[in-house]
């Protein structure tokens, strides 16, 4: 790992591997690598920590978490509490995100080196591994789950998904039967998703599942939109 590169509204930081850098308003005595004007920010908010392969933040406030989000996953963020050391980032972009009076807070945006991966091993003994969702990215009924993750692969704070009449229109050539058969093939033979005990009769559900699941696991993601017809611009 080459080091970690911090960019805020004032300027860009690099970061060395096992060097550090602490932010927020800073207090006389105690400087602070990157300052943060404003007056909801602690004068010690955190620090950043590049190690050899990864990086880690620590929040040094008392009151308030800090808000790490993926820019590049659908929604992906985790928090790190009050006083939390150390706290691992698995992004390679990410968007930490600090409490201010403006709704969208403040931001600092950190970028690493790509992350390490592992040798291919060759084949091992016994039975191969079954694949956990086995899901054919020529078919219509991916066509149509790429369709309904839409929304949320373009917008992470996006919450509604679309109908099956939304679906249809979406995806040219299709009715909204043929949609909900496709949804419905989803939910019971690939993704095998099943109703929260208080789903009762709704029929939301199943279009609610389908995509929380596909998008957590990674099923379905932003290079996936390509399968979907160009949007027309109005």
């Amino acid at each position: 790992m080459s080091g970690l590169v911090v960019h805020t509204e004032h300027g860009r930081l690099e970061i060395g591997p096992g060097e550090s850098v602490l932010f927020g308003r800073g207090a006389s005595g105690v400087p602070v690598g990157l300052v943060l004007d404003d007056p909801a920010v602690p004068r010690l908010a955190g620090e950043i920590l590049a190690t050899e392969d990864h990086w880690r933040l620590s929040n040094l406030g008392y009151e308030q978490s800090l808000l790490v989000e993926n820019p590049e996953g659908a929604g992906e963020y985790f928090r790190v509490a009050p006083r939390r050391i150390g706290a691992p980032v698995p992004f390679e972009f990410a968007r930490v995100v600090l409490p201010t009076r403006s709704p969208d807070g403040l931001a600092v945006h950190v970028s690493a080196p790509g992350h390490s991966y592992a040798e291919r091993v060759g084949e091992l003994d016994g039975e191969g591994t079954v694949a956990a969702f086995s899901l054919d990215e020529t078919a219509t009924y991916f066509a149509v789950l790429v369709a309904l993750c839409e929304p949320r692969l373009r917008d992470q704070s996006a919450t509604v998904i679309p109908t099956t009449r939304q679906v249809a229109a979406r995806l040219a050539g299709l009715s909204e039967q043929a949609v909900g058969f496709h949804i419905d093939y989803l939910a019971r033979s690939k993704l095998r998703v099943k109703p929260a005990a208080e789903a009762g009769s709704r029929l939301e559900w199943k279009r609610e599942l389908v995509v929380s699941l596909a998008l957590r696991f990674g099923l379905v993601r932003e290079e996936h939109l390509a399968l979907l017809p160009a949007r027309l611009l109005r």
